[in-house]
Protein backbone atom coordinates (compact mmCIF):
# COMPACT_ATOMS: atom_id res chain seq x y z
CA UNK A 1 0.00 0.00 0.00
CA UNK A 2 1.17 3.78 -0.79
CA UNK A 3 2.46 6.24 1.93
CA UNK A 4 1.04 9.32 1.05
CA UNK A 5 4.12 11.67 2.46
CA UNK A 6 3.95 15.12 4.28
CA UNK A 7 4.85 17.80 1.83
CA UNK A 8 7.87 18.98 3.86
CA UNK A 9 9.39 15.25 4.15
CA UNK A 10 10.60 12.75 2.09
CA UNK A 11 8.93 9.39 2.99
CA UNK A 12 8.42 6.10 0.10
CA UNK A 13 5.99 4.21 -1.55
CA UNK A 14 7.08 1.82 1.54
CA UNK A 15 7.02 4.28 4.38
CA UNK A 16 10.27 4.57 4.97
CA UNK A 17 11.73 8.18 5.24
CA UNK A 18 15.21 9.53 3.29
CA UNK A 19 17.17 11.59 5.93
CA UNK A 20 20.59 10.44 4.32
CA UNK A 21 21.88 11.55 1.34
CA UNK A 22 24.89 10.65 -0.58
CA UNK A 23 26.32 13.57 -2.53
CA UNK A 24 29.18 13.23 -5.16
CA UNK A 25 30.96 15.82 -5.85
CA UNK A 26 33.20 14.31 -8.98
CA UNK A 27 33.80 10.72 -10.85
CA UNK A 28 37.24 11.79 -10.74
CA UNK A 29 39.79 9.83 -8.58
CA UNK A 30 43.09 9.28 -8.51
CA UNK A 31 43.34 5.88 -7.24
CA UNK A 32 41.76 2.84 -9.62
CA UNK A 33 40.79 0.74 -7.17
CA UNK A 34 39.88 -2.79 -8.51
CA UNK A 35 36.62 -3.45 -7.24
CA UNK A 36 35.81 0.24 -7.83
CA UNK A 37 36.62 0.62 -11.76
CA UNK A 38 38.37 -0.38 -14.23
CA UNK A 39 41.52 0.52 -15.82
CA UNK A 40 41.28 3.08 -18.25
CA UNK A 41 38.14 5.11 -17.61
CA UNK A 42 36.76 7.40 -19.15
CA UNK A 43 35.36 10.37 -17.30
CA UNK A 44 32.68 12.70 -17.43
CA UNK A 45 33.14 15.82 -19.34
CA UNK A 46 33.70 18.70 -16.44
CA UNK A 47 31.18 20.68 -18.86
CA UNK A 48 28.34 17.64 -17.37
CA UNK A 49 29.18 18.08 -13.25
CA UNK A 50 26.86 20.54 -11.41
CA UNK A 51 28.58 23.23 -10.18
CA UNK A 52 29.35 23.31 -6.54
CA UNK A 53 26.71 26.57 -5.95
CA UNK A 54 24.46 23.86 -7.51
CA UNK A 55 25.15 21.04 -5.33
CA UNK A 56 25.03 23.37 -2.12
CA UNK A 57 21.43 24.55 -3.51
CA UNK A 58 20.47 21.20 -3.37
CA UNK A 59 21.62 20.28 -0.27
CA UNK A 60 19.77 22.97 1.28
CA UNK A 61 16.42 21.67 -0.58
CA UNK A 62 17.39 17.93 0.76
CA UNK A 63 17.33 19.53 4.52
CA UNK A 64 14.70 21.57 3.85
CA UNK A 65 12.60 18.36 3.87
CA UNK A 66 14.10 16.86 6.89
CA UNK A 67 17.32 15.27 5.42
CA UNK A 68 19.83 15.72 8.41
CA UNK A 69 22.99 13.71 6.96
CA UNK A 70 24.82 14.51 3.48
CA UNK A 71 27.94 12.89 2.51
CA UNK A 72 30.05 14.02 0.17
CA UNK A 73 31.40 11.47 -1.98
CA UNK A 74 33.56 10.75 -5.37
CA UNK A 75 35.29 9.68 -7.01
CA UNK A 76 37.69 11.32 -4.73
CA UNK A 77 36.19 14.19 -3.40
CA UNK A 78 39.06 16.40 -2.65
CA UNK A 79 40.33 16.09 -5.74
CA UNK A 80 37.75 18.30 -6.87
CA UNK A 81 38.72 22.32 -7.67
CA UNK A 82 37.36 24.53 -4.69
CA UNK A 83 35.49 21.48 -3.36
CA UNK A 84 35.78 23.69 0.11
CA UNK A 85 33.60 26.19 -0.74
CA UNK A 86 31.03 23.47 -0.89
CA UNK A 87 31.75 22.17 2.84
CA UNK A 88 31.59 25.69 3.88
CA UNK A 89 27.95 26.17 2.45
CA UNK A 90 26.86 23.05 3.21
CA UNK A 91 28.09 23.53 7.28
CA UNK A 92 25.81 26.29 7.76
CA UNK A 93 22.91 24.79 7.15
CA UNK A 94 20.73 24.82 10.01
CA UNK A 95 18.88 21.63 10.39
CA UNK A 96 21.78 19.22 9.19
CA UNK A 97 23.25 17.51 11.98
CA UNK A 98 25.88 15.05 10.13
CA UNK A 99 28.31 16.66 7.56
CA UNK A 100 30.40 13.93 6.63
CA UNK A 101 33.09 12.48 3.86
CA UNK A 102 34.66 9.42 2.52
CA UNK A 103 37.63 9.57 1.05
CA UNK A 104 40.64 7.67 -0.19
CA UNK A 105 42.70 10.13 2.28
CA UNK A 106 45.65 10.75 -0.66
CA UNK A 107 44.77 14.61 0.29
CA UNK A 108 43.77 14.60 4.03
CA UNK A 109 47.62 15.85 4.57
CA UNK A 110 46.61 18.80 3.04
CA UNK A 111 43.27 19.11 4.06
CA UNK A 112 41.95 17.73 7.04
CA UNK A 113 42.33 21.17 9.38
CA UNK A 114 40.47 23.13 6.87
CA UNK A 115 37.59 20.21 6.42
CA UNK A 116 37.19 20.67 10.26
CA UNK A 117 36.60 24.11 10.02
CA UNK A 118 34.45 24.16 7.49
CA UNK A 119 31.80 21.70 9.72
CA UNK A 120 32.68 18.67 8.53
CA UNK A 121 31.65 16.21 11.49
CA UNK A 122 32.49 12.80 10.25
CA UNK A 123 35.51 10.71 7.81
CA UNK A 124 35.55 7.48 6.84
CA UNK A 125 39.02 6.82 5.12
CA UNK A 126 39.10 3.95 2.75
CA UNK A 127 41.63 1.32 3.48
CA UNK A 128 41.96 -1.92 2.51
CA UNK A 129 45.06 -3.57 3.48
CA UNK A 130 48.93 -2.23 5.28
CA UNK A 131 50.58 -3.84 2.93
CA UNK A 132 52.35 -1.49 0.63
CA UNK A 133 52.88 -4.10 -2.35
CA UNK A 134 49.67 -4.94 -1.72
CA UNK A 135 48.26 -1.45 -1.46
CA UNK A 136 49.82 -0.63 -4.68
CA UNK A 137 48.35 -3.70 -6.82
CA UNK A 138 44.52 -3.29 -4.68
CA UNK A 139 44.83 0.51 -6.01
CA UNK A 140 46.56 0.19 -9.35
CA UNK A 141 49.07 3.07 -8.82
CA UNK A 142 48.39 3.94 -5.25
CA UNK A 143 51.13 5.27 -2.43
CA UNK A 144 49.88 4.07 1.15
CA UNK A 145 52.34 6.37 2.40
CA UNK A 146 49.87 8.98 1.54
CA UNK A 147 46.99 7.47 3.57
CA UNK A 148 48.60 6.81 6.74
CA UNK A 149 50.11 10.56 6.60
CA UNK A 150 46.40 11.21 5.71
CA UNK A 151 45.12 9.13 8.83
CA UNK A 152 47.43 10.73 10.90
CA UNK A 153 46.30 14.41 9.84
CA UNK A 154 42.71 13.70 10.39
CA UNK A 155 43.64 12.82 14.23
CA UNK A 156 45.89 15.71 14.61
CA UNK A 157 42.87 18.36 13.17
CA UNK A 158 40.85 16.76 15.85
CA UNK A 159 38.03 14.46 14.23
CA UNK A 160 36.61 12.45 17.06
CA UNK A 161 34.80 10.10 14.98
CA UNK A 162 36.99 8.53 12.07
CA UNK A 163 35.91 5.20 10.71
CA UNK A 164 38.09 2.96 8.04
CA UNK A 165 36.37 1.20 5.44
CA UNK A 166 37.90 -1.75 3.99
CA UNK A 167 36.09 -4.13 0.98
CA UNK A 168 37.35 -7.79 1.71
CA UNK A 169 38.30 -9.72 -1.34
CA UNK A 170 39.47 -13.43 -0.95
CA UNK A 171 42.56 -14.14 -1.66
CA UNK A 172 43.53 -10.32 -2.22
CA UNK A 173 43.50 -9.29 1.33
CA UNK A 174 40.89 -11.19 3.26
CA UNK A 175 43.82 -12.19 5.43
CA UNK A 176 44.19 -8.78 7.01
CA UNK A 177 40.73 -8.28 8.83
CA UNK A 178 42.21 -8.79 12.16
CA UNK A 179 45.38 -6.52 11.82
CA UNK A 180 43.07 -3.70 9.76
CA UNK A 181 40.98 -3.85 13.30
CA UNK A 182 44.06 -3.62 15.53
CA UNK A 183 45.66 -1.07 13.30
CA UNK A 184 42.29 1.28 13.15
CA UNK A 185 41.23 0.55 16.60
CA UNK A 186 45.08 1.58 19.15
CA UNK A 187 44.39 4.78 16.77
CA UNK A 188 40.57 5.43 18.17
CA UNK A 189 38.50 4.71 15.10
CA UNK A 190 36.25 2.52 14.36
CA UNK A 191 36.36 -0.15 11.29
CA UNK A 192 33.60 -1.08 8.92
CA UNK A 193 33.92 -4.00 6.15
CA UNK A 194 32.21 -4.03 3.15
CA UNK A 195 31.65 -6.93 0.76
CA UNK A 196 32.09 -6.23 -3.01
CA UNK A 197 29.47 -4.85 -5.13
CA UNK A 198 28.51 -5.97 -8.77
CA UNK A 199 28.94 -2.39 -9.81
CA UNK A 200 30.43 -1.89 -13.51
CA UNK A 201 32.68 -3.88 -15.46
CA UNK A 202 36.39 -4.07 -13.77
CA UNK A 203 37.68 -7.17 -15.79
CA UNK A 204 40.17 -7.51 -13.19
CA UNK A 205 38.77 -10.57 -11.01
CA UNK A 206 35.54 -12.22 -10.61
CA UNK A 207 33.72 -11.28 -8.25
CA UNK A 208 31.81 -14.36 -7.19
CA UNK A 209 35.40 -15.87 -6.82
CA UNK A 210 36.46 -12.76 -4.69
CA UNK A 211 33.24 -12.57 -2.86
CA UNK A 212 34.22 -13.24 1.35
CA UNK A 213 31.15 -12.31 3.55
CA UNK A 214 30.62 -10.62 6.25
CA UNK A 215 30.23 -13.80 8.42
CA UNK A 216 33.27 -14.84 7.05
CA UNK A 217 35.03 -12.23 8.17
CA UNK A 218 33.78 -12.04 11.29
CA UNK A 219 34.47 -15.54 12.34
CA UNK A 220 38.06 -14.46 11.58
CA UNK A 221 37.82 -11.72 14.18
CA UNK A 222 36.12 -14.02 16.52
CA UNK A 223 38.78 -16.35 16.75
CA UNK A 224 41.39 -13.59 17.66
CA UNK A 225 39.20 -11.21 19.93
CA UNK A 226 36.13 -10.75 21.65
CA UNK A 227 33.07 -9.26 20.20
CA UNK A 228 29.26 -8.56 21.04
CA UNK A 229 26.77 -6.94 18.88
CA UNK A 230 25.30 -3.88 19.75
CA UNK A 231 22.67 -1.90 18.45
CA UNK A 232 24.57 1.60 17.66
CA UNK A 233 23.77 3.63 14.78
CA UNK A 234 25.56 5.92 12.53
CA UNK A 235 21.88 6.54 10.17
CA UNK A 236 24.08 4.14 7.21
CA UNK A 237 24.03 0.36 6.81
CA UNK A 238 26.35 -0.94 8.75
CA UNK A 239 25.52 -3.66 11.24
CA UNK A 240 28.02 -2.86 14.29
CA UNK A 241 29.88 -4.82 17.10
CA UNK A 242 32.30 -4.19 20.04
CA UNK A 243 35.20 -5.17 21.16
CA UNK A 244 35.06 -6.24 24.54
CA UNK A 245 37.14 -4.14 27.20
CA UNK A 246 37.47 -1.77 24.45
CA UNK A 247 35.68 1.46 23.04
CA UNK A 248 35.58 1.05 19.11
CA UNK A 249 33.50 -0.80 16.66
CA UNK A 250 33.74 -3.11 14.11
CA UNK A 251 31.12 -2.84 11.63
CA UNK A 252 29.67 -5.19 8.61
CA UNK A 253 27.99 -3.47 5.64
CA UNK A 254 26.51 -6.58 3.77
CA UNK A 255 24.40 -5.99 0.66
CA UNK A 256 24.55 -9.33 -0.39
CA UNK A 257 24.55 -12.14 2.95
CA UNK A 258 22.03 -9.67 4.96
CA UNK A 259 20.38 -7.48 2.39
CA UNK A 260 19.31 -3.87 4.15
CA UNK A 261 17.39 -2.70 2.10
CA UNK A 262 13.66 -2.88 4.18
CA UNK A 263 15.38 -0.11 6.45
CA UNK A 264 16.62 2.11 3.68
CA UNK A 265 16.12 5.94 4.55
CA UNK A 266 19.07 7.58 1.85
CA UNK A 267 19.09 8.20 -2.00
CA UNK A 268 22.46 9.36 -3.91
CA UNK A 269 23.12 12.19 -6.37
CA UNK A 270 25.41 11.07 -9.16
CA UNK A 271 28.80 14.74 -9.81
CA UNK A 272 26.11 14.63 -13.31
CA UNK A 273 23.35 15.59 -11.45
CA UNK A 274 21.45 12.36 -11.00
CA UNK A 275 19.24 11.53 -8.36
CA UNK A 276 19.92 7.28 -7.83
CA UNK A 277 16.68 5.98 -5.82
CA UNK A 278 18.40 2.62 -4.98
CA UNK A 279 22.22 1.77 -5.16
CA UNK A 280 21.54 -1.85 -7.46
CA UNK A 281 18.79 -0.13 -9.38
CA UNK A 282 18.52 2.26 -12.34
CA UNK A 283 15.41 4.01 -11.09
CA UNK A 284 16.29 7.91 -10.96
CA UNK A 285 15.40 11.67 -11.63
CA UNK A 286 17.82 14.37 -13.68
CA UNK A 287 18.05 16.83 -11.26
CA UNK A 288 20.44 18.97 -13.40
CA UNK A 289 17.29 19.57 -15.67
CA UNK A 290 15.31 20.67 -12.94
CA UNK A 291 17.87 22.90 -10.90
CA UNK A 292 18.46 24.59 -14.68
CA UNK A 293 15.37 24.77 -15.85
CA UNK A 294 14.21 26.55 -11.91
CA UNK A 295 17.17 28.45 -11.22
CA UNK A 296 15.56 31.02 -8.89
CA UNK A 297 12.38 28.27 -7.85
CA UNK A 298 13.49 26.32 -5.08
CA UNK A 299 9.85 24.84 -4.03
CA UNK A 300 10.04 23.76 -7.56
CA UNK A 301 13.11 21.59 -6.84
CA UNK A 302 11.61 20.42 -3.54
CA UNK A 303 8.78 19.14 -5.36
CA UNK A 304 11.07 17.11 -7.72
CA UNK A 305 12.69 15.23 -5.01
CA UNK A 306 9.17 14.69 -3.34
CA UNK A 307 7.98 12.82 -6.84
CA UNK A 308 11.24 10.96 -7.08
CA UNK A 309 9.87 9.32 -4.16
CA UNK A 310 6.85 7.53 -6.21
CA UNK A 311 10.13 5.61 -8.40
CA UNK A 312 12.02 4.66 -5.64
CA UNK A 313 11.98 0.53 -5.32
CA UNK A 314 11.89 -1.82 -2.06
CA UNK A 315 15.30 -3.24 -3.06
CA UNK A 316 18.13 -4.31 -5.45
CA UNK A 317 18.45 -7.64 -7.05
CA UNK A 318 22.41 -8.15 -6.56
CA UNK A 319 23.18 -11.37 -8.09
CA UNK A 320 27.00 -12.68 -8.30
CA UNK A 321 26.17 -15.42 -10.43
CA UNK A 322 24.81 -13.18 -13.54
CA UNK A 323 27.24 -13.51 -16.03
CA UNK A 324 27.66 -10.09 -16.18
CA UNK A 325 26.95 -6.81 -14.01
CA UNK A 326 22.96 -5.64 -13.46
CA UNK A 327 24.71 -2.50 -13.11
CA UNK A 328 27.16 -0.96 -16.22
CA UNK A 329 27.84 2.02 -13.87
CA UNK A 330 31.17 1.89 -12.04
CA UNK A 331 31.52 2.56 -8.17
CA UNK A 332 33.21 6.11 -8.59
CA UNK A 333 29.96 7.00 -10.77
CA UNK A 334 27.57 6.00 -8.23
CA UNK A 335 29.38 7.79 -5.43
CA UNK A 336 31.30 6.45 -2.45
Amino acid sequence: MSVIAPTNQLIDRFGRRITYVRLSVTDRCDLRCVYCMCEDMTFLPREQLLTLEEMARLGKAFVDLGVHKIRITGGEPLVRRNVLKLFRDLGQLEGLRDLTLTTNGTQLARYAKELKEAGVTRINISLDTLDADRFHKLTRLGDINKVLAGIDAALEAGFQRIKLNAVVLKNRNHDEVVDLVNFAHERGMDISFIEEMPLGVIGDHDRAEAYYSSDEILRDLLREMDLYAVEDNTGGPSHYFRRIGGDYRVGFISPHSHNFCDTCNRVRVTAEGRLLLCLGQEHSMDLRRVLRANPTDDERVRAALIESMDIKPEGHEFNLEAPQPMIFRHMNTTGG
